[in-house]
């Protein structure tokens, strides 16, 4: 579709140096890089507005051999800014971008402009404004009107120079869902620059990443968007993740201020047990992963309970009655985890564990009254119950994210064998027990002092949570077990 070779160009000196790449139909190519690495440069060179040394081909034709109409019919850009500083009305500004294929002395619109000006304001959602003046227009709504005028060329490709800048969240979705959906369909070629990086990653097939107007990267968004080309390039720590809900990476900036603020520490101190919850309260917010039942996966949090129900609570929205619990208590729902238990929490067990360069605190409370084998979990009903072992362990210590997952895993085991040592029975298959079927785990990590990269059963935070869950779920078993024989 368009294909550039050994592209050098810039105003009073090259800015571009020696770009070679091609951009294939019905692709949306992204093009990203820090201010002044020669984006929006590379936008006017492709279109011709400014001279060049090396080629520009659009199908097959250079475009320095192309007029100005015959670009346009190939080609249309959407700049950054516009400069409106004349009345026009919506309808009319669209209606220019037919002005490639006005023919003869006296040019006059005909019914087949107007038919694409109405298609392509019904696309971009400005056919209500059509009688209105541009100048009436908020920012975001110009740009949309901007849009329709160009969409209105009927182009092969289409240039953008940061299409959503004036936009709201909403409007920058619903156009890059747009000009996604016409590449799938139409084959449209987009081009467009994004500062962006996350927006790029969601929309794009091939980003290009410039750097001082070289090519630093060019592939699909995950090779592109690695961690080491971007805190490079940008000059700042950027963190690469994957999205949560797509398969794209998804970036974060480390903000590089520093606020003194008192340190999270890890103690039994914070923890409050009642008749009716176990409650911990962090002074700053701890990382977290979790299976709790508000809140859950991962997130950052200052306020845990677990909060006692009766054998025989059901209820429908279980997070929805621990917000109404947490609002009761006067937590902040949105910094708290929540779980909940029919054992008795007066019943939790606690363990705390200092190591020479980190802390571990275990809490758990246990009842086994719904035990079962994971082997025969078949045996069954698939009903929910309030969770019966709850694990929480507080780790002060800065853990990486393969660490939470271990520290999970190292805890499940250390239950489980707990469990076991217990002579727990699943009641319905008469085999020993590995768990309940409403067991829930929270690793929580101050993340700040000493890097812990592992969490598994061998590595220096491994030894210190087995052991501490091991011994915790068996004095909370066994307490619960013991008020179960006095029949209390």
């Amino acid at each position: 579709m368009i294909d550039i070779h050994h592209l050098y160009a810039g105003y009073d000196h090259d800015i571009l140096h020696d770009l070679s790449f091609s951009v294939n139909k019905g692709e949306m190519f992204g093009v990203l890089g820090p201010n002044g690495s020669g984006k929006t440069t590379l936008l006017k060179a492709l279109n011709g507005t400014l001279p060049i040394r090396g080629d520009v081909v659009i199908q097959g034709r250079p475009i320095r051999q192309m007029t100005a109409k015959e670009t346009a019919r190939e080609m249309a850009v959407l700049p950054q800014h516009h400069d409106v500083s004349f009345s026009t009305t919506v309808e009319q500004t669209v209606l220019i971008g037919r002005y490639p294929y006005q023919k003869g002395l006296f040019k006059q619109w005909t019914k087949e402009d107007y038919r694409i000006a109405e298609e392509v304001m019904e696309q971009t959602g400005v056919t209500r404004f059509r009688h209105q003046s541009l100048l009436s227009l908020s920012g975001g709504e110009r740009q949309r009107v901007f849009l329709a005028q160009a969409l209105a060329q009927k182009p092969r490709i289409l240039l953008l120079d940061e299409p959503t800048n004036h936009l709201d969240f909403s409007y920058q979705k619903q156009m890059l869902d747009a000009l996604k959906q016409w590449s799938l369909k139409d084959g449209l070629t987009v081009i467009a620059i994004f500062h962006d990086l996350n927006l790029a990653s969601m929309y794009c097939d091939r980003l290009l990443l410039l750097d001082q107007g070289s090519i630093r990267a060019l592939d699909e968004p995950e090779e592109v968007l690695e961690e080491g080309h971007l805190s490079d390039v940008y000059q700042s720590e950027i963190h690469v993740h994957a999205h949560p809900s797509f398969p794209k990476p998804f970036t974060n900036v480390v903000p590089s201020y520093q606020v003194q603020k008192p340190e999270a520490v890890i103690s039994p101190d914070h923890l409050e047990v009642s008749e009716s919850r176990v409650y911990y309260k962090s002074i700053q917010p701890l990382k977290c992963y979790s299976s709790a039942v508000l809140n859950p996966g991962f997130g950052w949090f200052e306020e845990f309970m677990n909060i006692q129900v009766d054998h025989s609570f059901r209820c429908e929205d279980p997070a929805g009655y621990l917000i109404t619990e947490a609002e009761r208590y006067g937590c902040q729902t949105y910094r708290t985890v929540g779980m909940m238990t029919a054992a008795k929490v007066t019943d939790a067990s606690t363990v705390f564990v200092e190591k020479e360069d980190f802390t571990v605190l275990v809490v758990v409370t246990a009842g086994t009254g719904n035990a079962v084998d994971v082997v025969h979990n078949h045996r069954h009903m698939q009903e929910a119950f309030p969770g019966t072992i709850n694990t929480w362990v507080f780790i002060d210590g800065h853990l990486s994210e393969q660490a939470f997952a271990q520290s999970l895993m190292t805890a499940t085991e250390a239950k489980v064998k707990a469990v076991m040592d217990m002579d727990i029975k699943d009641p319905l298959s008469g085999t020993t027990a590995t768990g309940t079927s409403t067991d829930s785990a929270l690793i929580a990590g101050t993340q700040q002092g000493t890097v812990l990269e592992y969490g598994g059963t061998i590595s220096s935070l491994g030894r210190a949570v087995g052991p501490a869950v091991y011994k915790a779920s068996k004095k909370a078993i066994a307490r619960y077990l013991d008020r179960k024989e006095e029949g209390m």
